[in-house]
């Protein structure tokens, strides 16, 4: 056997890395399609069972039976376990539920996502011509273990599922990540801050704004459970940073904390600097321990405009908005002090450790528990 040669051109050196980048990046396309061909599969077994009536059928051990018989006919498929067929069918009949997100033509009934969705064209709102579209895209792109996480923990809430399915495609999320954003009340919270975005910023990006906003952020991740202070808790946030940036959102850019901005003859700091690359713009927060006051929307105030005199670029920045972030806040007062800013404010409070149980009594069981259970039944043990 000849020994190898070894070729030093660079021109043919970076044409075999080239390759090898090619080549990984095919490999990343071809899973992605083989996971969605697979829950188009998914989706069509699921309308299947849904829609043929197959317990009413053949009986309540159909699916069992089901499983046993495809499991035959496939022997080297490992996805017709009778606790995926439960799944599938769950797939199924959680996101045929989504036609109540599809906004409605004005004057026309137009069909929605409903049991046909993968067989026939479905009309689409001219004001959102990419809407449907971009639905069936996220919901096929997302791996099927995140989907069994949500059959389970968003069961007939689909609005609630959905919404996590394009925070997972956007974000890029684990299977861990999505349970932890799951377990924090995400969905509850998210776009929540009071604002007056609709008010003082252009309506192509206020809504946007809006959605970067939470009430309350989670600051659990911090560790403080004793007695602290403003210095202690930007300190925790900053100590651990990757957190703060993903309890903040998308597109979190930390700039400085105590960010120094020479006012006239007049030293300030703003608590925490940040730049938003979704909305090109520079957001101050300010973080407070205590209950919201007046005055500190106009020293928020105060900061915005300071920003966009000091640090925003012509043609390349957004107006810069403000989030006051506090402990706690009379609704009303907050909303009076929104009211009387020319600039874009969002007012939120945070919580800090928060205990999660792990299982609460009376909460729904998974459909994998459920088949414990039975099996445990069936064995004679309980």
């Amino acid at each position: 056997m000849g020994k190898a040669i070894t070729i030093q051109d660079k021109e043919y050196l970076q044409w075999v890395k080239d390759l090898g980048s090619r080549y990984r990046r095919s490999q990343i396309k071809a899973a992605v399609r083989v996971n969605e061909e697979m829950l188009r599969f998914y989706w069509e077994l699921g309308r299947d069972i849904v829609e043929m009536h197959v317990e009413e059928r053949w009986g309540d051990n159909v699916i069992k039976t089901l499983s046993v018989d495809l499991q035959r006919e496939n022997p080297d498929a490992h996805c017709f376990s009778r606790t995926n067929l439960y799944y599938i069918r769950g797939f199924y009949l959680l996101y045929s539920q989504c036609k109540t997100l599809i906004p409605q033509p004005e004057g026309q009934n137009v069909p929605q996502l409903e049991g046909q969705i993968l067989q026939q064209p479905v009309a689409k709102d001219e004001r959102h011509p990419q809407l449907l579209d971009n639905i069936l895209a996220d919901l096929f792109s997302v791996p099927w273990g995140h989907h069994k996480l949500m059959i389970d923990m968003c069961r007939n809430n689909p609005e609630k599922a959905l919404f996590f399915v394009h925070q997972t495609v956007q974000n890029g999320w684990s299977r861990d990540m999505l349970l932890n954003f799951i377990g924090t009340d995400l969905y509850e919270r998210q776009g929540k801050a009071l604002t007056n975005f609709n008010r003082t910023l252009p309506e192509e990006t206020s809504d946007l704004a809006q959605e970067l906003t939470k009430d309350p952020y989670d600051f659990a991740f911090t560790g403080i459970t004793g007695r602290y202070n403003e210095r202690l808790l930007k300190d925790k946030l900053l100590n651990n940073i990757t957190q703060f940036l993903v309890e903040l959102g998308t597109g979190f850019a930390y700039v400085g904390k105590d960010y120094r901005l020479q006012i006239g003859d007049t030293e300030n700091f703003i608590d925490l600097l940040f730049y938003n690359l979704n909305l090109s713009c520079y957001v101050v927060i300010e973080v407070k321990i205590g209950k919201f006051e007046f005055a500190d929307a106009g020293q928020l105030g105060g900061y915005v405009v300071a920003c966009n005199h000091i640090l925003k670029k012509e043609g390349r920045d957004n107006p810069t908005i403000g989030i006051l972030i506090c402990k706690e806040k009379d609704n009303l007062v907050a909303q009076y002090a929104l009211e009387a800013s020319s600039q874009p404010l969002g007012i939120s409070e945070y919580e800090l450790a928060k205990l999660y149980p792990e299982k609460v009594e009376g909460t729904i069981p998974t459909i994998e528990e459920l088949e414990q259970i039975e099996k445990r039944v069936n064995k004679g043990e309980d």
